[in-house]
């Protein structure tokens, strides 16, 4: 050791703790030196002023290596080079005082156990006990009752009850229509806003008080007579607050609704996080668990995720202390962290060379939701003006919006947009407004929509049913058996899963009712916190479920589908086809029909099989008569259909070469559509003709906000109604083109991907616009003095700060 001289690094007055109990009587030797003799030399010398000393280092190094002697003589080589050439340790390199913390806990941890919780274990048993006693007891009586069916599960059946009620809803569903009417407005300085009418004669108008075209036209009328001025201002500020860390069920629903991943998937790349990433040659776990419902953090990694806040965003996005969550998941157990980054600086761009990109897209979202839930608010800015007219009988209001200060969206938004269409002039109370223009608009309600991934994962929670770890193998459950197929990211429940769920509602309605499956949590958690016997628990449920096994056991098969035939013809059965189902078989004298069910769904068939074979198929729901034939088209050959999908109806040619499809505008009445409008609503887009100017094509189209133009490759809206629409003139379109031109003042050239970059006259000022990236100039900008380059330059700036 006489080799090394202390003056080589230096030497600062530290009061490390002895390291004799730590090595003992180790004459072990490493590179020729006992550990003893390395101890003694490196104990008080320190690595540099931000670092630790070498003592805790080699303190660090005996636990964490445990015994890797190879290992650690490489780390002593590697220090021992650095001493003797005066060098200091990189601080990448260094060990942080929280790896020592860590390493302690550890290693604290392994040598004091703590005594097995039989009430956790006793929890656990009682909650496979559970499953396996209405799992094992249910599928094999399905089997025998409703062949074809596959099995029932205690949480299972419950999520799709859920499934199949939401769907009954959406074909019960009566869309009613109401109508809105938005106003143009002009203030002093000729500037424009719009403005939504409220009140009529005093009274608020409320969501359904306009109820057709006819009251629309005669508000406008009443409207249009009067003149106006602004009655009130009002400012306020609104503060958004940061969404809690990630727990399971959160994380599921993000991925879905933002990385559109499907549930299965965020787990099984959770997972790979969790377990750890190759980084540089080292084995990390980049995320804590990631089944968990606690939304707690540890101080520790709060410290510093609010110290990576002030060093990349600033002490304004820093609140004043720490935020803390609130339990809100019914019967959480909060066994866990919520899921975070193991090291909050491991940013995204710094190991994004090391993940695939679905796993760079989920550490993404994890690692800006933990950061973004310590952040402060955000800020909007919110102005309310109401307009009346002067003798009061009218009022009309006007809402803008933006954002004063950014706080966590900085970040990370969820899902919230605030638009900068939305906001207004500066108005003052007692200013005259000037009417440009009223329009009514049509609206229907719409039914419920049907459950995606993320929506059911947050029903389950919301309900208490399932726990984290179930969530994604009842999902996949539900479509291995067929019960559910999953349709542009919906659920839609197969005829086999709603057959499945009304027996159950019918023959074991406690069993799948909401609150007795949350109940049931409830108890488990009590098992858990010692405060129920776990058997007792048991007994109290199987005893009354056996019975009630045992008396549908008893049932024959007919008497189980005359118990369920209401039920299925209310669900699969419009009530015309209910109140014209014959009771007689029309294939034999003395049969009559009676309810079957087959591997293929649900159906009637003759009393008297085998000898007779006579069936008639259940096709039916409220829409049973659709799809529905219209005839056929005598330009293609091809017969069109009306057909209801989730959203409303539409038009098909019946073909497997032209599967070509039209929505049917809500301002059509289905009963109104005949082949010769179906034609003409599946041909477009069309051509109608050539600009006289440039001679390329003009077309009018239906997309989903209405009627549209469509000249060299720009879109300009048509604001009429179908049959104005479909006859739209070429002088009409070009008349429509010319008026949206205007608002072109100056064309600057194109950017290095083609797309050209012009300079706009709009509703708030002059602006440049390139592709979907608008640049605010304001009226008073000298348009003359910008060229190419500087407008380039802008469009980066702006692209570069929104994202």
């Amino acid at each position: 050791m006489n080799d090394y001289k202390p003056d080589n690094i230096a030497i600062t007055s530290q009061n490390d703790d002895s390291l004799e109990d730590l090595i003992g009587n180790d004459t072990i030797s490493v590179n020729g030196f006992s550990l003893q003799e390395i101890a003694n030399f490196i104990q008080n010398k320190v690595i540099n002023e931000d670092g630790l000393t070498l003592a805790e280092v080699f303190q660090v190094l005996l636990q964490m290596l445990n015994g890797n002697l190879e290992l650690l003589r490489k780390v002593l080589l590697h220090a021992k080079i650095m001493v003797q050439n005066g060098m200091e340790i990189p601080k990448e390199s260094q060990l942080t005082r929280s790896d020592v913390r860590r390493a302690l806990k550890v290693q604290e941890a392994i040598k004091n156990p703590r005594k097995i919780s039989m009430d956790l274990v006793h929890a656990q048993q009682a909650r496979r006990a559970l499953d396996y006693l209405v799992g094992f007891t249910l599928s094999p009586l399905l089997w025998k009752k409703l062949p074809g069916s596959r099995s029932a599960g205690r949480v299972q059946s419950v999520v799709l009850r859920l499934i199949c009620e939401r769907e009954d809803e959406i074909n019960k569903f009566v869309s009613q229509e109401y109508w809105s009417i938005k106003a143009e407005m002009q203030n002093n300085n000729s500037e424009t806003f719009f403005a939504l009418l409220s009140h009529y004669e005093s009274k608020k108008l409320e969501k359904f008080d306009i109820k057709n075209e006819e009251q629309a036209k005669h508000l406008i009328k009443e409207i249009e007579t009067r003149q106006y001025a602004v009655s009130t201002v009002e400012h306020k500020q609104i503060k958004r607050n940061p969404l809690p860390p990630f727990i399971t069920s959160t994380l599921q629903q993000d991925a879905v609704n933002k990385l559109h991943f499907n549930i299965k998937n965020v787990m099984r790349i959770a997972q790979n996080l969790y377990e750890g990433i190759n980084i540089g040659g080292e084995t990390v776990g980049l995320i804590t668990y990631m089944r968990t419902d606690g939304f707690y953090i540890a101080d520790e990694a709060i410290n510093s995720i609010r110290q990576s806040i002030k060093s990349l965003y600033g002490d304004k996005y820093l609140p004043k202390s720490p935020r803390q969550y609130a339990k809100k998941v019914k019967n959480a157990q909060e066994a866990h962290e919520a899921i975070r980054p193991t090291d909050i600086n491991r940013t995204p761009n710094s190991i994004a060379q090391y993940l695939t990109p679905e796993q760079l897209k989920l550490y993404d979202l994890i690692w800006k939701r933990t950061i973004a839930s310590q952040m402060e608010s955000a800020i909007i800015d919110q102005i309310i003006v109401e307009i009346n007219s002067h003798d009061q009988k009218i009022t009309l209001r006007a809402n803008g919006s933006s954002i004063f200060f950014d706080g966590f969206y900085k970040v990370y938004q969820d899902n919230i947009e605030i638009e900068n269409e939305s906001l207004l002039p500066a108005l003052k109370e007692g200013e005259a407004c000037k009417l440009i223009a009223t329009t009514p608009k049509q609206h229907f309600t719409q039914p419920p929509a049907r459950y995606s991934e993320a929506s059911i994962v947050k029903k389950m929670e919301e309900i208490g049913i399932g726990r984290p770890s179930t969530y994604s193998v009842i999902i996949s459950v539900l479509q291995d058996r067929g019960y559910v197929t999953l349709d542009n990211k919906r659920f839609i429940p197969s005829s086999r899963g709603t057959i499945v769920t009304i027996f159950l509602k019918k023959f074991f309605s406690r069993y799948v009712e909401y609150d007795f499956t949350a109940h049931m949590e409830e108890e488990l958690d009590v098992i858990s916190n010692g405060n129920a016997d776990w058997k007792e628990v048991l007994r109290h449920f199987w005893v009354p479920f056996s019975d009630n096994t045992n008396s549908v056991k008893q049932m024959t098969y007919d008497e189980v589908l005359d118990g369920i035939r209401e039920l299925i013809l209310n669900y699969f059965c419009s009530e015309e086809e209910k109140n014209n189902i014959e009771e007689k078989c029309s294939a034999c004298p003395d049969g009559m029909l009676k309810l079957n069910v087959g591997r293929s769904g649900v159906f009637l068939g003759c009393s008297n099989y085998p000898q007779c074979n006579y069936t008639r198929e259940i096709t039916g729901n409220d829409n049973s008569e659709y799809p529905k034939s219209l005839g056929i088209d005598v330009k293609t050959g091809q017969e069109v259909v009306i057909k209801k999908g989730p959203y409303g109806f539409y038009l098909q040619f019946n073909s497997e070469v032209d599967k070509k499809k039209a929505a049917i505008p809500k301002d059509i009445n289905i009963d109104d559509v005949d082949l010769d409008m179906a034609t003409a609503l599946l041909s477009l887009p069309k051509v109608i003709g050539n600009h006289p100017d440039t001679n390329k094509e003009v077309k009018v189209g239906l997309g989903r906000f209405g009627y549209y133009i469509l000249y060299d490759g720009k879109y300009f809206s048509l604001k009429k109604t179908h049959k104005e629409a479909l006859s739209v003139t070429l002088d009409e379109a070009l008349t429509i083109i010319a008026s949206s031109a205007q608002k072109i003042l100056k064309s600057l050239g194109v950017d290095e991907k083609g797309k050209e970059i012009v300079i706009c006259n709009g509703r708030y000022g002059h602006y440049i616009k390139c592709g979907k990236t608008n640049v605010a100039l304001g009226k008073d900008a000298d348009i003359e003095s910008i060229d190419l380059k500087k407008a380039m330059e802008l469009i980066q700036n702006k692209q570069a700060s929104s994202s």
